[in-house]
């Protein structure tokens, strides 16, 4: 028969239970806490940067986008959506945009068409391929105005090519002066700046298809075209869609080339939407109209991007179903 002492022991230790409970419980909460923390702290960098610079100059933005601001006169007034009812209507902008449209969709088809037929080439590893890899993606590196000015000293009117023509007693090229023609010659240099770096990610992506699925396809009688088609290409869809997204962003944000190069002109035929921008906010000084366009442009790009990765989501769900 337990006796009283025993009693009241028994019932001290029950009411510390829960204590002793509660210590690791609180000891676990400390350690999580610690670790947010310190998760914080090492983030905190990077986030000061994507807000102060990415997420403030959006806000501050779409507020210009609403104002007449010139760029001096304080305060700035407010004109509600009238910058961008006058953007639906200002033919310059318009054509601005057509411009960067046809640049987009030609320079991204031209840029993944020979980005992945180079890389398919260039994918053994030998000393000449390796020289050819180097060679292709030097002009990506090169940065654009460079590369505008050259272009530009090649087949301007007095360019090395015309001056090689004159000599030969032969007729001009207007490379930069006739409208199709610049056009013409405008996508070709992108192009050719642009792709190599499509060429580096497709090479990347080759080297992560098994030699295993070729052999087993080339044992199975499959010719290198259906290998590629139905062996390669699926396995490449990845890398496919973020070569598109990025080549495509980049072709919609183009100006730095096309300001050495044709200068918007001939009459400008060649003005891109960024272009646009920059001329109605800098040269203008109308910033509020310019923030505008910006903020447009801006919703292209997240449209465009998020329509292509659903795109290839649902390709992937039907292919798999």
């Amino acid at each position: 028969m337990p006796t009283s002492s025993s009693i009241i022991d028994g019932a001290a230790v029950l009411a510390a239970a829960p204590a002793v409970a509660a210590k690791p419980r609180l000891g676990a909460r400390r350690a999580r806490r610690r670790e947010t923390l310190a998760d914080l702290g090492m983030m905190g960098p990077a986030l000061f940067l994507v807000v102060g610079l990415i997420i403030i100059p959006i806000f501050i933005a779409i507020y210009l986008s609403f104002t007449n601001w010139d760029g001096f006169t304080l305060p700035a007034k407010l004109v509600g959506a009238r910058n961008y009812i006058h953007l639906v209507q200002d033919p310059a902008v318009i054509r601005a945009a057509g411009v960067t449209l046809l640049i987009t969709v030609i320079g991204a088809v031209a840029c993944n068409v020979l980005g992945l037929g180079l890389a398919i080439l260039l994918n053994r590893n030998t000393r000449l391929n390796s020289f050819l890899r180097v060679l292709v993606f030097y002009p990506y590196v090169v940065g654009p105005v460079i590369l505008g000015f050259l272009w530009s000293s090649i087949l301007g009117t007095n360019g090395a090519v015309n001056s090689l023509l004159n000599s030969m007693k032969l007729e001009s090229l207007p490379f930069l002066s006739d409208p199709t023609w610049a056009m013409t010659t405008l996508i070709a240099v992108i192009v050719w700046s642009s792709f190599g770096v499509n060429v580096v990610l497709y090479l990347a992506g080759l080297q992560t298809v098994p030699d295993s699925l070729i052999e087993a396809a080339t044992i199975d009688g499959a010719t290198p075209w259906q290998t590629f088609w139905q062996v390669k290409l699926p396995l490449l869809a990845p890398t496919v869609t973020l070569n598109v997204v990025l080549t495509v962003i980049g072709l919609l944000r183009v100006f730095e080339l096309i300001l050495a190069l044709t200068k918007g002109g001939p009459a400008g035929t060649t003005q891109s939407f960024v272009y646009s921008i920059l001329t109605s906010s800098f040269q203008n000084y109308q910033l509020g109209y310019g923030a505008a366009q910006s903020i447009v442009l801006m919703i292209v790009i997240v449209i465009v991007t998020v329509g292509i990765t659903l795109a290839r989501r649902r390709s992937e769900q039907a292919v798999a179903a």
